[in-house]
């Protein structure tokens, strides 16, 4: 055992989301990881912002969920539509007992809990730029990088065992 515990922290939580948040992105990510996407939560963006879900097809298109539990989440946050120049589609994401009708009826809509999702309504697609699309492919594959690498760590560090076929820098 080590003396000090680099990384005493489960890299999978962050602590920002409420109970909620996570059975929606959970929902969500099962559903969405059955179509083959590949999904990244919390991933900061070119512009400042932080998209709650980003996942990426087979093709490379991107889709963004911003997760919404409640109608004061909701109500709280105008800054969904800046969004809509980093993905190819956008969805708003929320639980079966908040009111479907306060999310705008041309965006996305998702009902989810902890076991899966239901896309009700798709939202407009878009294209992304060529440029923007390389910037957040590259983006997008680094952060997935480095947070396979900060759990891997942890789990060395904790004399945890990987599933077959993953493992550290180190190769232990």
């Amino acid at each position: 055992m080590p003396i000090l515990d680099i990384n005493p922290v489960n890299p999978l939580v962050d602590g920002r989301q409420s109970l909620r948040a996570m059975e929606i992105r959970r929902g969500v990510v099962r559903h969405f990881s059955q179509t083959g996407m590949a999904l990244i939560a919390e991933l900061p963006l070119a512009s400042g912002r932080r998209a709650d879900l980003i996942g990426m097809d087979r093709k490379g298109r991107f889709t963004i969920v911003e997760i919404k539990s409640s109608v004061e989440d909701f109500r709280s946050d105008n800054k969904w539509p800046d969004y809509h120049g980093f993905c190819d589609a956008f969805y708003f994401a929320t639980l079966p007992d908040v009111p479907a009708d306060i999310f705008p009826q041309n965006q996305g809509f998702i009902i989810a809990d902890n076991y899966g999702a239901e896309i009700i309504r798709s939202g407009e697609i878009t294209a992304l730029a060529g440029a923007t699309r390389k910037a957040l492919t590259l983006r997008f594959a680094r952060a997935a990088a480095a947070r396979l690498e900060r759990v891997l760590q942890h789990h060395d560090v904790n004399g945890l065992v990987m599933p077959d076929g993953i493992s550290s820098i180190s190769g232990d």
